[in-house]
């Protein structure tokens, strides 16, 4: 199965002689993915705040043929996974947006994409807005359009950029700021659940085009294929299984009436960098052992096993032996537990692999993974989703750029 599992998560037609069922979903999965027409020339893409690329991978899965431009982020362990990942001149992946000068590049960049920090207009964050430096780097996004001139960009966020400061930020300062590029713009809120992947991840896309005589529409959401469990790992480390204490918090009350934890859902919450540190997010059950129901006590049974027994015999029950009592010949019986062995088995809860939240967000398994646990939930709470952006792209008429 695990043979299966790889090829199924290159996103490419799969062999599925093991799990049929499994096959039909991902072949219905498959039909969803935009056909682009072959285009004339080598697409030139650039990203800003280019995370793990998003985009780069939404060109490689859609075998569309590009050079990437630039690349920027100010991440170091970032660039590690970019730079493992994609081809790009080392000379042209920066790591300050600030000391990018976009005039270098006027007129040689097609498809230009970048999505500022969101922490500023997140409804998970303190929405300080343009307060927040973080907030204002949108205006070096629109900078960077200004001075280098693609053909078309795309700026991503969170949908928190529509409401914050109950919308006066968005209509009144960033809105007329990308106006004033001369660029025929068209804006909407997608959802990563309406476009292939089973996430609920809002996120707001503006799109600009050079070219005033754009006929442009966002692309039309359709019916999900895939749920949650058909993107997890067949065996997951043991070291991703909550202990005692978190299976107590993400199982108890409060979080079951919270909106930030969940627990074998069909559709995933909507990543977030710190998630996999506090508990939250999503969360999967594993079986202990797979054992044939037959073994298992039912309710009166383990009330006879379980009890010390008669006045003329009793014994003191205990299960869950490290060591076991001496076998029986009589024990298909099943006497009590004071007397043959008895076992515990239960389901277990584990957080997501970061594999699993990178097939979340549409990554292809060919995605290397270079550094740590704990950078790469981040890097992929962080990234756009692929699968997003691949049918952008296909809005865009990429391939009619001439």
């Amino acid at each position: 199965m695990d043979k299966v599992i790889d090829k199924k998560m290159k996103f490419e037609a799969p062999d599925f002689n093991v799990n049929k069922t499994l096959k039909n979903i991902f072949t219905e999965y498959l039909k969803t993915i935009p056909k682009i027409p072959k285009t004339k020339r080598k697409i030139r893409v650039a990203t800003l705040f280019s995370g793990i690329g998003a985009v780069e991978q939404a060109f490689e899965r859609l075998k569309i043929k590009h050079e990437i431009v630039f690349a920027c982020d100010n991440n170091p362990f970032v660039r590690q996974s970019y730079i493992a990942n994609y081809n790009v001149e080392s000379v042209n992946y920066f790591e300050d947006i600030l000391n990018l000068d976009g005039k270098k590049f006027k007129d040689q960049i097609d498809l230009l994409v970048g999505g500022s920090p969101c922490q500023s207009f997140s409804s998970v964050g303190k929405r300080k807005g343009l307060d927040d430096d973080r907030g204002n780097l949108v205006f070096e996004f629109i900078r960077i359009v200004k001075e280098s001139s693609p053909n078309i960009f795309i700026f991503e966020n969170v949908k928190g950029l529509l409401t914050v400061d109950k919308g006066e930020t968005f209509k009144n300062i960033i809105l007329p700021k990308f106006k004033k590029l001369g660029y025929t713009l068209f804006y909407e809120t997608l959802n990563s659940k309406d476009f292939g992947i089973p996430q609920h991840r809002e996120r707001l896309f503006v799109i600009g085009f050079k070219d005033k005589r754009t006929d442009f529409e966002f692309p039309k959401p359709f019916d999900l294929k895939l749920k949650v469990k058909d993107l997890l790992l067949d065996n997951a480390d043991e070291k991703y299984y909550l202990g005692e204490k978190g299976i107590n918090f993400v199982t108890s009350l409060k979080q079951q009436k919270m909106s930030s934890t969940q627990i074998n859902g069909d559709i995933a919450l909507c990543q977030r960098a710190n998630q996999q540190f506090n508990w939250h997010g999503d969360f999967i059950t594993d079986p202990y052992m797979p054992v044939e129901q037959k073994y298992f006590l039912s309710e009166a049974v383990k009330r006879y096993v379980l009890a010390e027994g008669t006045k003329n015999f009793k014994s003191k029950p205990k299960t869950d032996l490290e060591v076991a009592r001496p076998l029986l010949s009589s024990m298909g019986s099943m006497h009590r537990a004071g007397v043959d062995n008895y076992y515990t088995y239960q389901e277990r809860i584990r957080k997501l692999a970061p594999r699993e939240c990178l097939r979340l967000m549409g990554f292809s398994d060919n995605f290397q993974i270079v550094v740590s646990d704990t950078q790469m939930y981040k890097q992929a709470g962080n990234s756009m989703v692929v699968d997003v952006i691949m049918h952008l792209i296909k809005s865009v008429n990429i391939h009619k750029l001439k």
